[in-house]
């Protein structure tokens, strides 16, 4: 069957497994046409045997069964026409269904083959690898388009930097404002604290030793507290 398909004409080996299935549906449909006429004329016999039993005409029923024999072995003949027609037309179906299979595989492997013509393995990784340098030339661009222009532009590390002393003196004023204010006192250097006073001498007296003496005496007694 596979060789009559792929040799002769073309056009015949298209259209035969077509037309062989449709014939053959054509055939079972009759052939079941007939069967069914079998059945009913059966049928018929054997109530018309039943019948001639019943008025006791023994000889008519026998003659009304060797009828329905007759139907019987037709019918037979039909079942077996239409099972062999119909196990061969399975055959056919599922023959001319591989056949379309296998066209439509080896007419996509001619498509895939085609295109696969058109470019190989090189092909693709150049075309990867300019798809990937345009895309870094597009971030480059982009990278330069959005940059700031003349002054404009602001080292964002010295901006952090100048943030965190801001922060640093914002907390300092703060602590300071929590801290409750005290009366200023006078600041005196040790240098400034008060002395002993010495009894004041006349310029026009001469200062002797004893009285030097005693002023030293009585300014130990002033500061003993005595």
């Amino acid at each position: 069957m596979w060789g009559y398909f792929f040799g002769g004409n073309s056009q015949q080996k298209k259209d035969l497994p077509k037309k062989a299935i449709v014939e053959l549906r054509e055939h079972i449909s009759t052939l079941n046409k007939k069967k069914n006429h079998l059945q009913q004329q059966m049928d018929d016999q054997d109530q018309l045997a039943r019948k001639y039993v019943a008025s006791k005409q023994s000889s008519l029923a026998k003659n009304a069964l060797k009828r329905k024999k007759g139907y019987e072995a037709n019918l037979i003949k039909v079942e077996n026409q239409i099972e062999t027609l119909e196990t061969q037309l399975i055959s056919i179906e599922g023959a001319n269904l591989n056949l379309e299979t296998m066209k439509a595989m080896k007419q996509g492997a001619k498509a895939m083959k085609q295109i696969h013509g058109e470019y190989d393995v090189d092909k693709v990784e150049d075309t990867m690898d300019e798809i990937r340098e345009q895309v870094e030339l597009a971030d480059e661009i982009s990278d330069a388009i959005s940059r700031p222009v003349g002054n404009e532009y602001v080292d964002e590390d010295e901006l952090d930097a100048e943030l965190k002393e801001l922060e640093n003196e914002q907390k300092e004023e703060e602590q300071q404002q929590r801290i409750p204010k005290q009366k200023a006192r006078p600041i005196i250097h040790e240098e400034e604290e008060e002395l002993p006073s010495f009894p004041s001498v006349s310029k026009n007296k001469p200062v002797t030793e004893d009285d030097e003496d005693e002023e030293a005496l009585k300014a130990l007694q002033a500061e003993m507290g005595l």
